[in-house]
């Protein structure tokens, strides 16, 4: 720790640094529309209803209504995302609009959450906390937030204690050993506004094999902190930490003679089954992640002018066992450091922001793996620093027009050096119709495994690789019906070049010369008919192709509908949700050369039915049933998912 403590000051003190966005701000404007922070590098909340660009917040009455526990479980709600796991605790890929997992930026409270090494977050490991919302940032962003931002942005942002003050804690159990709990305190004391949250979710699981006895399960810990500290009225400064520690059981891989599937068209003779989950006792990983932002903010020339300086970090570990012995193991640390100042202009007509900022990344790798001789050239310590320079311009026209644009460089001590731009707008008709279009770049930088790890004897990595780049557009329009209901529909269309994709035996990482191509519309509605019901509904059509090829875990077909009924008094309430995951292909790898093989999973309906009743204005006791028809289906090829479970408990909140 002393040497983390030591980094991060020393890169505040010698780098200026950007704020990637303001966690401060709430859910909904004094004007009551819903506001995002993750659209706009000037750190202000944007209307959902000005921006150009595609984007979805899940507030804290939909996680709560839902009874969501894991974070990836609601994303599955949202147009154009696709949720793969394998099992529970096991990893979960989040994917948008058809870009690959790794494309897609996840912040936890304004902090780069990714695991450095891996390239991309496990959102298997994010527990939802008690009061927090989600907001989801669709197209390429990369003109903002610089490399993984092809397919969007996440953000999950924890309410502060203006916006959530009290006390509230929640405890439940449930099928397949299932307990877990949260407790969360926050609130204003003068000048200081706090948030303090902690969750526990605990599983003994089921199988991940359809032919195994032996329980997958998963213990996760979350701890959390935001402080914001505003001494004066132009002067804010921030502090947001976070601890997560996941311990989950690990299914075996390979070949059953009795039940897996045969190969087609073996390349050789033997090689003819297909490998399979299977029960492997003593098998589990553990994954720590240390997260934390310190933010100071200056405001000046009567709120026009604000100049932000802030660091974060991120410290992630990861170590595999198999039999109880430890076999796999890395560590990623990423420190950053960033400078934003952002000038208001004009009036409530006629509105300018101009932002400009600097950032400094420096990801520091290391594969702990235990290594045999021959890939001991793959292991040790190495580090990439990059700088990006951000310019973006937003435009505000009586609130009916917004236009923006932006452009970043950025300069990496290890890829070349990419320019990347977006321009989108926004108009409101006088008839509740609103228009927007928006066009832009991406890039990906390949990741520490992608360039350095290896899998003894199946996988060796490429340190020749070359950044993948992206180029899109989007169109939509949005209906208001009435005061309480949207209906809205976007088209939009991508190129990936330099597509990742590892080819051969032993498999390596290589530049695709083809292009990969996604496009499809998203549809959704937004409705509250009456005082006493809810509905939130969306569709998605996806062609993810790579040279006329459907690509994996792409499915054509998504769509998810929640409809939640209240009582009069509200002291009653019940949520139905219908999620569809359409039939899509995977990876499956054959029993000797571990080639990939191309298979089929089917459709499948996940239905999950919820209540939740006041016995008091501060204690209510709740209860679900999730997979109420008992689903058998795959998200992965081979790894068995689990049947109907239910759960019940209390909560409370002063």
């Amino acid at each position: 720790m002393t040497r983390t403590f030591v980094s991060v000051i020393a890169l505040l003190a010698a780098t200026p640094a950007l704020a990637q966005s303001n966690p401060d701000q709430p859910t909904v404007n004094d004007k009551g529309e819903t506001i995002v922070v993750t659209a706009s590098r000037s750190g202000d909340a944007v209307p959902v209803n000005q921006l150009g660009a595609s984007v979805t917040v899940l507030d804290a009455q939909a996680l709560e209504t839902r009874q969501t526990r894991i974070v990836s479980d609601i994303l599955r709600d949202v147009p154009g995302v696709a949720v793969n796991t394998g099992g529970l605790g096991g990893l979960t890929q989040i994917r948008i609009r058809g870009t690959e997992s790794n494309h897609v930026l996840v912040l936890i409270d304004g902090i780069k959450a990714s695991d450095p090494y891996q390239g991309e977050f496990d959102f298997g490991t994010l527990i939802a906390d008690s009061d927090a919302k989600v907001e989801v940032l669709r197209g390429q962003q990369s003109s903002l937030y610089g490399s993984d931002a092809i397919g969007g942005v996440i953000q999950y942002i924890t309410l502060t204690g203006r916006e959530a003050p009290g006390f509230s804690a929640r405890v439940e159990g449930g099928s397949f050993g299932t307990y877990s709990g949260t407790a969360r305190v926050a609130g204003v004391t003068g000048n200081l506004d706090y948030a303090i949250s902690g969750s526990y979710y605990n599983t003994d699981g089921s199988p991940a094999s359809e032919y195994g006895t032996v329980d997958v399960g998963s213990e996760r810990v979350g701890v959390s902190g935001k402080f914001i500290w505003s001494p004066t009225d132009t002067f804010k400064l921030t502090a947001v930490g976070r601890y997560s520690h996941t311990e989950a059981d690990l299914a075996g891989f390979g070949a059953d003679p009795l039940h897996s599937p045969p190969a087609p068209n073996p390349a050789v003779p033997g090689d003819d089954l297909l490998q399979i989950a299977l029960d492997a006792p003593g098998s589990y990983f553990t994954n720590e992640a240390f997260y934390g932002l310190l933010r100071a903010e200056l405001v000046s020339l009567d709120g026009r002018w604000t100049n932000v300086l802030s660091g974060q970090i991120a410290d992630t570990t990861r170590d595999g066992y198999t039999a109880n012995i430890r076999d796999s193991g890395d560590h990623g640390q990423r420190l950053k450091g960033s400078f934003e100042s952002s000038l208001r202009l004009g009036d409530d007509e006629i509105s300018h922001r101009i932002t400009g900022a600097v950032d400094f990344e420096r990801e520091t790798f290391r594969n702990s793996s235990p290594a045999s001789p021959f890939f001991a050239s793959f292991s040790g310590e190495r580090q990439t620093d990059n700088i990006g320079f951000v310019g973006q311009y937003e435009l505000t026209v009586k609130d009916r027009l917004s236009l923006g644009a932006s452009v970043r460089h950025d300069e990496n001590d290890r890829f070349a050096d990419p320019t990347t731009f977006r321009v989108q707008g926004s108009y409101r008709l006088p008839t509740g119709t609103r228009i927007r279009a928006a066009y832009g770049t991406g890039v990906k930088n390949p990741g520490y495994f992608e360039l350095y790890g290896f899998d003894d004897g199946q996988y060796i990595g490429n340190p020749g690789l070359k950044p993948e780049k992206s180029e899109g557009w989007e169109a939509g329009v949005e209906q208001q019906l009435g005061r309480d209901a949207t209906f809205g529909a976007t088209w939009f269309d991508s190129r990936l070049t330099n597509e990742i994709a590892a080819i051969g035996f032993p498999s390596t990482p290589v530049n695709l010369a083809t292009r990969s191509k996604q496009h499809g519309v998203e549809v959704f509605l937004a409705a509250r008919p009456i005082a006493q019901l809810r509905v939130d509904a969306n569709y998605t059509y996806l062609k993810s192709s790579q040279d006329e090829v459907a690509e994996a875990r792409r499915p054509k077909h998504l769509g998810s509908v929640n409809v939640t009924a209240f009582s009069n008094d509200e002291r009653f309430s019940s949520t139905l949700t219908l999620r569809y995951n359409g039939a899509q292909v995977d990876t499956a790898f054959s029993s000797i050369f571990f080639r990939g093989i191309r298979v089929n999973l089917s459709d499948y309906v996940l239905v999950n039915l919820n209540a939740q009743y006041k016995l008091t204005p501060n204690v209510s006791v709740f209860g679900r049933v999730e997979n109420l028809t008992n689903e058998r289906y795959q998200e992965v090829f081979g790894y068995a998912t689990t049947g109907r479970a239910g759960y019940g408990g209390v909560s409370v909140r002063f």
